[in-house]
């Protein structure tokens, strides 16, 4: 089993919902391994989309990677969701608490209201609710073979910042990196959330026997259009969105305007 790590040394979790062997992941470990003690631990498929899923019908299998794990690196896969991997890291695979949980670097936006579908963000919130600081990176291209070498660098600068800093236990951010038409990126923005919701559509498709199915398609309709301080506007002037999250989904305006439903059961 893989030696204690140094208590002088980051812990850095690393995670991702495109799999074992998705580039950005590859990318990202290049950044990440020379700033500490490292594992991954990764879903063995593609868990795009999962959000917050967790895995609790069967059980979830971890095989560690002696052939990929070396000095302060280990590797573990597992078959199960990000945010599985993200609570077995927690609770049984790591020597201790991480000080920082990365998770990416995802292939596509999870700008908008496309963090609550995400496995990326899914698994970075779980560490933010762990207490821990947390950032999930994305790349605006869904191109299996991306370049990835931009948002690496963004990455990098951002999470040596994280280490540094000092910021509050249980930050989350939200990072997503832009692929300019020139090319050049201007440079990183702090926002918030565009308002937006996806109208969803479903193609209607035939298996091999003629069996009737439904592909999910839709259309992202950004509500906010060319509103300066919101991520959608960032990443169409050039610059890097960073959004800080929270697990806690309260909406505490309106609890004031609800307060007629607070009543005694006697009252009903």
């Amino acid at each position: 089993m893989p030696l204690q790590t140094m208590p002088d040394k980051p812990l850095i979790l690393v995670t991702n919902d495109d799999g074992a062997g998705a580039n950005g992941l590859k990318a990202l470990l290049e950044v990440v391994r020379p700033l500490g003690t490292v594992y991954a631990v990764v879903p063995a498929e593609p868990h795009s989309g999962m959000s917050h899923a967790i895995t609790v019908s069967r059980p979830v299998r971890v095989n560690y990677r002696r052939d990929l794990s070396e000095g302060d690196y280990h590797c573990y896969t597992v078959t199960g969701t990000p945010v599985d991997c993200v609570k077995l890291a927690i609770n049984r695979l790591l020597p201790r608490r991480p000080d920082l949980v990365v998770s990416g670097i995802n292939h596509g936006s999870n700008a908008s209201v496309n963090l609550i579908y995400s496995g990326t963000m899914g698994a970075a919130l779980e560490g933010a609710v762990n207490g821990i600081r947390s950032i999930g990176l994305s790349l605006l291209n869904y191109d299996p073979e991306a370049d990835f070498s931009a948002a690496a660098r963004i990455s990098d600068t951002i999470i040596r910042q994280v280490l540094a800093n000092g910021y509050r236990p249980g930050l989350c951010l939200n990072v997503n990196v832009p692929v300019p038409d020139d090319g050049t990126i201007k440079g990183i923005r702090v926002c918030r959330q565009t308002k937006g919701y996806w109208s969803e559509e479903f193609e209607e498709t035939l298996d091999e026997n003629g069996e009737k199915g439904y592909l999910l398609r839709g259309f992202y309709h950004n509500l906010e259009p060319g509103v300066a301080g919101t991520d959608e506007w960032a990443l169409e002037q050039g610059f890097v969105a960073v959004v800080p999250v929270d697990a806690d989904h309260t909406r505490y305006d309106d609890m004031e305007h609800l307060r007629d439903l607070n009543m005694d059961l006697s009252e009903l």
